[in-house]
């Protein structure tokens, strides 16, 4: 009988990162088949961080379109940590140097006011925990992935390529005003914007409370978490400099060095 050891899985993540090798799916002997294993390999991933990057203090959700998903084989969103030391505060000016093949996402960021457990949660009951909203970038190390061939379940158990956030100014939320279209606009380098839609974030922070509730510790007071971007992901070169705006939520800002 097949045995998978999560703890395995996670060192040959974390030596990858270590030795800035491609990404490749991981090796059958010691890959997750199922999404139980993949969630388990990623929060012994998590461990392995922990004290370089510090705690948890968000998460992340992935392959939120259709396209992504059939791209790898799947019927649903992915989920992934944030760690506290990759949250960086708006104007953040972030070192191309420190990453192998570093993307950027435009997304809207909540921030929790009180914890989410214990329940299965709907986009109506997560909003009264919701204490601030926010523009944010989120930063995907894909490795020089080759999406095409890229297994969700690896993808999981690699922390769904998350490498930090840049979040602005807390805004204060009001429940009585969900944010589902807000517009967003997005320059680079001061060039005409591209602008685009969020769906529901409510509904998309109750699927990954809902989801770290059946697989690991809940979301807490304090934590943000990312609800899916609003533009299409873009490439990173040197000196680009990215402005986020959400309509009645501030702007967020990004230089690459």
């Amino acid at each position: 009988m097949r045995s998978f050891d999560p703890q395995i899985a996670a060192r040959y993540v974390f030596d990858a990162h270590r030795t800035r090798a491609d990404y490749v799916n991981l090796p059958s002997g010691i890959a997750p088949t199922t999404l139980a294993e993949a969630y388990a390999a990623q929060a012994a991933l998590g461990t392995l961080l922990e004290p370089q990057l510090g705690p948890v203090a968000g998460l992340k959700i992935a392959t939120t379109t259709k396209v992504m998903q059939e791209l790898m084989g799947i019927d649903h969103p992915c989920g992934g940590l944030i760690f506290a030391r990759r949250i960086h505060a708006s104007p953040a000016r972030i070192r191309l140097a420190d990453h192998m093949h570093l993307m950027i996402e435009c997304e809207l960021a909540l921030r929790l006011g009180r914890d989410l457990a214990g329940v299965s949660f709907t986009a109506a009951s997560v909003a009264p925990a919701v204490a601030a909203a926010m523009p944010a970038f989120e930063l995907i190390e894909d490795r020089n992935a080759d999406y095409k061939a890229t297994s969700a379940l690896s993808m999981i158990a690699d922390n769904c390529w998350n490498a930090g956030i840049v979040v602005g100014p807390d805004v204060p939320f009001d429940p009585a005003r969900p944010p589902v279209g807000t517009l967003g606009r997005l320059a680079i380098n001061g060039g005409a914007p591209r602008e685009g839609r969020t769906e529901d974030p409510l509904a998309t922070l109750a699927w990954i409370a809902n989801l770290v509730n059946g697989y690991g510790p809940p979301l807490t007071a304090g934590m943000v978490v990312i609800t899916g971007s609003v533009i299409p992901t873009l490439p990173i070169a040197p000196g680009d400099r990215f402005v986020f705006s959400l309509d009645g939520l501030g702007s967020v800002e990004m230089t690459a060095a």
